[in-house]
């Protein structure tokens, strides 16, 4: 077996340090909050480069809640890439405003600057650029083009990532999920809020303590979305071995790509300016409008015991949760041809030359 990301490797690396954690939680009782949490706020801010860090319960609840603290409510509208996990919409509808979906760039697969950039209304509250697959989207371009905008990054897939050489949120606002299968993931859901902006930190918090910093004092609506302690001792073990964790990454992937190089297959392509953690190595098979090539090679190869997946299947507006925005097949068709065509490969930091061989090896043969 070749798994698309080995959690029982990641959790060997940090077996000893995660049991002595737990066992301070549990003798102090203090599985909400507590001086594990704290902690890990402060050095995931440190390492983000960014002032303040709020832990949540997952990525979904942080995204929702640094929407809501930068004012983003009924009546307003949000701008999203078509092509991102439904997530990143389903935060959106739950702050309760209105999905506004763009294309990608057919290269890179992150949003499509000029698309977004041209979807503004007066009605339009904030953007959400996803930093997909491990990598960031050209949040530069978006603040040039729309001064005074928010921008909320999903940086769910992307700890440790640079632009420029600055982290998601070291100048602004990013959201962030510690599933298991992120470069940083806890033991359960998990997620952060990471800003250089005091006031959306200290709303977060207060949003997500039930409206409320001081027990029994709600001064809004909130709701309750927490990191516990648990989680917190998983997440600061991992943090420690993040950047060494992301440099196999880079590994991996540049050996994929000295691999792939002679297959009829479309590698991934990293933005100038970026550097990649390579949460998902993602290429693209040859296709013609319709997943059957792709999903022949998928069954394949999961049939001999590789772990490879799409990501994503589906855009969001053809998604039925999503098919009240009005978006006909058809309207975004760079997001609905990747759809098709896309396949990620195992990726993952204790990841050998060999397995990659294996993968290129059967990849190959799928593809006849």
């Amino acid at each position: 077996m070749i798994p698309l990301v080995d959690l029982a490797a990641a959790h060997a690396e940090v077996a000893q340090e995660v049991a002595e954690g737990f066992a301070r939680v549990i003798a102090k009782t203090a599985f909400i909050g507590g001086a594990e949490v704290t902690a890990f706020e402060e050095e995931y801010a440190e390492f983000s480069g960014a002032r303040r860090c709020v832990g949540v319960a997952n990525g979904t609840d942080a995204l929702e809640l640094a929407l809501r603290a930068v004012g983003v409510g009924p009546g307003d509208e949000v701008i999203l890439p078509a092509n991102s996990f439904v997530a990143t919409a389903e935060a959106v509808a739950r702050a309760g405003a209105q999905t506004v979906l763009v294309d990608m760039d057919p290269q890179t697969y992150l949003i499509d600057v000029d698309a977004a950039l041209a979807a503004i209304t007066p009605r339009t509250k904030a953007l959400v650029p996803v930093h997909l697959y491990g990598q960031h989207a050209p949040v530069e371009k978006l603040r040039a083009g729309a001064p005074g905008m928010a921008i909320v990054e999903d940086a769910a897939q992307c700890q440790g990532a640079t632009r420029f050489g600055k982290c998601a949120g070291a100048d602004g606002i990013a959201s962030t999920s510690f599933y298991p299968g992120k470069n940083l993931g806890a033991y359960g859901d998990a997620g952060a809020v990471v800003t250089d902006f005091s006031p959306v930190a200290t709303a977060v918090r207060t949003l997500g303590s039930h409206g409320g910093l001081t027990k029994y004092v709600h001064e809004v609506v909130g709701v309750n979305s927490r990191l516990d302690g648990l989680q917190a001792v998983v997440l600061r073990a991992k943090l420690a071995r993040l950047a060494a964790g992301n440099a196999a990454r880079r590994a991996a992937a540049a050996r994929y790509d000295e691999m792939l190089a002679g297959l009829d297959v479309t590698l991934p392509v990293t933005l100038p300016g970026n550097e990649h953690v390579w949460h998902l190595y993602v290429i693209r098979l040859p296709g013609d409008g319709t997943p059957a090539l792709r999903d022949q090679v998928l069954k394949q190869l999961n049939a001999q015991g590789i772990g490879a997946g799409v990501h994503y299947p589906v855009p969001i507006h053809l998604t039925p949760a999503f098919a009240g925005l009005g978006y006909p097949v058809g309207t975004f068709p760079h997001s609905e041809r990747a759809a098709t065509e896309i396949l990620s490969l195992p990726l993952y930091p204790q990841i050998t030359a060999e397995q990659q061989e294996t993968v290129v090896q059967a990849l190959a043969a799928a593809l006849g």
